[in-house]
């Protein structure tokens, strides 16, 4: 009797104010929607990161008859040096593997890159350095290599590819900061929107709660049906941010991965987790404004 009677009390006051639990709905939805993309950009920065990051490699270009750099004063690159940079490298407990790339190899990897552009036609292949290309066990150890062979005889620089990936990676990580920042406005926006729902409702049933009062019905009785409004609000919300967040990751899979094969993308473990921190966000929010507004407003 108790259960069927709160029940229905929370059918009459989602009736009762049906625009603006509507509108509640919506803009629970939107809200959580906005967090939950901001929850994705955050995972495929971290898929990105760690599909990258392990393909990263560190160059180590040998001096050529263009370099400049101190430390090719001597000329050319010889063959005592190049072996001796070689055995140094592969003895390096931080490095996995060492590649050579001679001239040729360098200048055949170079037309292919660029077979399109003029500028192809007018390089040779004494033009371009000899090098090295290392495969490191940790990329974040990149510096022990520097150091080790900056400024080397036969070395002409050390350049490693995660300084031009941090570059796009702190563009990506704005983003995605933009986006979470976004999405908690909104939420807050929400929050905001339910207190002044219940607050209506409150007013809308004084006489009902009122009655209630006198015969004996205790405080927890009276807001509770007002409370599940709020969470029944919040849920159907969810759903639908949660159906929005699945969409959106069957088109990045069926429309975008294919475009962009260069790259990893978030997987549908990312999206259901994002999905449970909305739901635990959505109760959270609806809950606590719930509860601020009814002490507030609703005197019992």
């Amino acid at each position: 009797m108790r259960a069927r009677f709160l029940l229905s009390e929370v059918g009459i006051g989602l009736r009762r104010n049906m625009t603006m639990t509507f509108a509640v709905i919506v803009t629970i939805a939107i809200s959580l929607s906005l967090l939950g993309i901001g929850l994705l950009a955050n995972a495929q920065v971290g898929a990105m990161k760690d599909y990258w990051y392990n393909k990263i490699e560190v160059s180590v270009f040998l001096c050529g008859s263009l370099s400049e750099s101190p430390s090719c004063s001597g000329g050319i690159v010889t063959s005592d040096q190049r072996q001796a940079i070689q055995t140094d490298l592969q003895n390096m407990p931080a490095v996995a593997s060492v590649f050579y790339e001679s001239q040729a190899q360098a200048f055949t990897r170079f037309q292919e890159r660029f077979k399109e552009s003029a500028i192809a036609q007018n390089v040779t292949a004494d033009q371009l350095p000899e090098s090295f290309r290392v495969k490191l066990k940790d990329p974040t150890q990149f510096a022990v290599i520097v150091s080790a062979f900056s400024g080397r005889p036969g070395v002409d620089v050390v350049q490693d590819q995660r300084t031009i990936l941090d570059k796009f990676f702190k563009l990506l990580d704005v983003l995605r900061n933009g986006a979470l920042l976004v999405g908690l406005a909104s939420v807050l926006t929400a929050a905001l929107l339910i207190s002044n729902t219940l607050r209506i409702a409150a007013f809308n049933r004084r006489r009902e709660t009122g009655v209630m009062r006198l015969v004996g019905a205790s405080s927890w009785s009276i807001q509770l049906p007002f409370l599940l409004e709020g969470v029944i609000s919040s849920i159907i919300g969810w759903g639908l941010a949660t159906g929005l967040l699945a969409i959106l990751k069957s088109v990045v899979d069926s429309k975008v991965a294919p475009l962009l094969t260069f790259t990893k993308f978030f997987g549908w473990n990312e999206v259901w987790l994002a999905s449970g921190y909305l739901l635990a966000t959505g109760l959270f929010v609806s809950t606590v404004a719930s509860v601020i507004t009814l002490r507030r407003y609703l005197k019992v």
